[in-house]
């Protein structure tokens, strides 16, 4: 039996064209479970409930909140796509590979896995420790795709202080999720039926 060597270990840099959409997926699902372990551990050991954390809201104010949001941070990045040019918001052709040849049902299903995971983590358990302006520059960093531009990047630590303010005003996580929701999901469709048309 070989011995593994990590000194052997070839690590090489990979642009999105080289990654067939299996693993693509793959990698997203890993990295939205990894996001969601973490956010609860976090929270577990901040001696807080997770569950307690996803209890709905009795009243539906927390829709408007999200919603709203969610339409003005559509309606903004609409402008900005109509108005500044192309190569200065270009995320590396992320997205366009995400959602262009998905079927609806999937892109629903994925705009809600990230929503409810990096939610749990960056709203419900980093806020919680650091709060909304230090938890953005973080969700910013993380999105390590649009930080060649400084428009993308300042949308990105804008939306995320948007959705930390609406979970402070609202007191639920579910306005959050649910502009974090809408947004990727009218964002995908708007990929997908853009590239079909």
């Amino acid at each position: 039996m070989k011995k593994f060597d990590i000194r052997k270990l070839k690590l090489r840099k990979v642009t999105i064209d080289q990654i067939d959409d299996r693993l693509l997926l793959i990698n997203l699902y890993v990295t939205q479970a990894l996001t969601l372990i973490i956010g609860l551990i976090w929270i577990l050991f901040q001696h807080r409930n997770p569950l307690g954390l996803l209890r709905f809201p009795e009243g539906i104010e927390f829709l408007y909140w999200g919603i709203g949001l969610a339409a003005i941070v559509i309606i903004v990045d609409l402008l900005i796509s109509r108005w500044v040019p192309e190569d200065a918001t270009d995320d590396g052709g992320v997205n366009e590979r995400i959602f262009r040849n998905r079927p609806i049902w999937h892109i629903i299903a994925l705009s809600f896995i990230v929503a409810v995971c990096e939610e749990i983590l960056f709203r419900g358990a980093l806020q919680f420790a650091i709060g909304p302006y230090w938890t953005s520059i973080i969700f910013a960093a993380i999105h390590v795709r649009y930080l060649r531009h400084w428009i993308p990047t300042g949308l990105v630590f804008s939306i995320s202080y948007g959705l930390g303010w609406i979970y402070i005003q609202t007191g639920t996580l579910w306005a959050p999720i649910i502009a974090h929701f809408v947004i990727d999901l009218v964002m995908g469709l708007i990929i997908r039926f853009r590239r079909e048309s």
